[in-house]
């Protein structure tokens, strides 16, 4: 027995675990015009390179470039030098370097390596960009009340509708003035035909509370852009009170 397990803990430790592949900072915000800079560490790969691939919600992903140490960069279509770049640290520290950034660079940029111990892709956690400017429209706001067959249960929802140039924004709400930290359900950003984004925000509230006429505030954030829409009961003669 102790044979059987003597051998088991041997082969154990013998199997190879698949790398970690690390991601720095989790979110970058700049203006329009600053250069982003993005790390990745490949974790135990050290003979295989680094891949970055950007993102925008609801998208698929795009290959931007690879590099491997002692060579130079090669890109995907659409990408090239010298608007971005990639530097090596060491063989297993990358980094990618954005220049000149603009609003339509703002996605998630995701680093990728090959374990050859395992045969398996291994991707990073990504990194967030947003790129902000004083000449973006604020948000565009449309909050919807419960609707009818809502109200005739103990619970009901509110939907904030957001338009916005960028997929990124900052959502919260308030209820009478005070902050709502629960009952909130926000999805990722959808691009429209427009190539502007599009994103919800559900706030689940009690019943009764509406009948109370409460005043409800869906806040959207964009960099020094800030929008907010309030709705109640009261305002709103197209429900049937």
């Amino acid at each position: 027995m102790l044979g059987t397990l003597c051998t088991l803990i041997t082969a154990l430790t013998c199997v190879s675990a698949v790398t970690l592949v690390t991601q720095k900072p989790p979110v970058v915000t700049l203006s329009r015009g600053e250069t982003a800079t993005m790390d990745c560490n490949l974790g135990t790969v050290t003979d295989s390179g680094a891949r970055w691939y950007k993102q925008i919600p609801g998208g698929v992903p795009q290959y931007i470039l690879r590099n491997y140490h002692g060579s130079s960069p090669s890109y995907g279509s659409g990408f090239s030098s010298p608007k971005f770049t990639s530097t090596h640290q060491s063989q297993s520290d990358y980094r990618l370097i954005i220049s000149t950034v603009e609003e339509r660079d703002s996605a998630v940029y995701y680093c990728q390596t090959w374990d050859d111990s395992v045969k398996e892709n291994v991707f990073g956690q990504g990194t967030k960009l947003t790129v902000t400017s004083s000449s973006l429209p604020p948000p565009v706001l449309t909050v919807f009340p419960p609707s009818s067959a809502e109200l005739q249960s103990n619970k009901a929802s509110l939907v904030c509708l957001s338009t916005q140039s960028v997929p990124f924004v900052d959502v919260s709400w308030s209820a009478a003035g005070s902050p709502v930290s629960s009952g909130i359900s926000t999805s990722t950003a959808v691009q429209q035909p427009d190539q502007t984004f599009q994103i919800s925000s559900y706030l689940s509230i009690q019943t009764s509370d509406w009948n109370m006429d409460k005043v409800y505030t869906c806040r959207v954030s964009l960099g020094s852009q800030t929008s907010e829409k309030t709705i109640n009961k009261s305002h709103c003669p197209t429900e049937d009170q």
